[in-house]
């Protein structure tokens, strides 16, 4: 699949951005308490963009970190590293706008790396 681009749409009323059209797609919000990150994970099915809706997440794909701003939107391509975290300095968790592409299934998290005790 190739990477959906975002749209951003002026109106006289103010605005849209779209992030999927005519796509099977799940759509989910992440949110990351301070101090917390999700497991380093990868998936086979399904592709994935991020958008941050809060200041202060750190993204992590295939080692590159990234610390979008609000809206900005990241591509998690299919067998991509990634996780989400929040610095333990954040005085609020952060979340992120997940779309995924493809085929959604919880079973398709193949943990690297897991604070929690979940690697596969």
């Amino acid at each position: 699949m190739d990477q959906p681009k975002s749209l951003h749409v002026d109106k006289p009323w103010g605005s849209f951005d779209q992030y999927s059209l005519n796509e099977k797609s799940t759509v989910k919000i992440l949110t990351c308490n301070p101090g917390h990150q999700l497991s380093l994970q990868k998936h086979e099915h399904r592709n994935e963009m991020w958008v941050a809706l809060d200041a202060g997440a750190i993204i992590e794909i295939d080692g590159q970190l990234h610390r979008p701003s609000i809206g900005d939107s990241l591509w998690l391509p299919l067998g991509s590293l990634h996780r989400l975290s929040c610095p333990e300095s954040h005085l609020h968790p952060v979340r992120i706008l997940e779309i995924s592409f493809g085929t959604f299934d919880e079973r398709d998290i193949e943990r690297i790396e897991d604070d929690y005790g979940r690697t596969s």
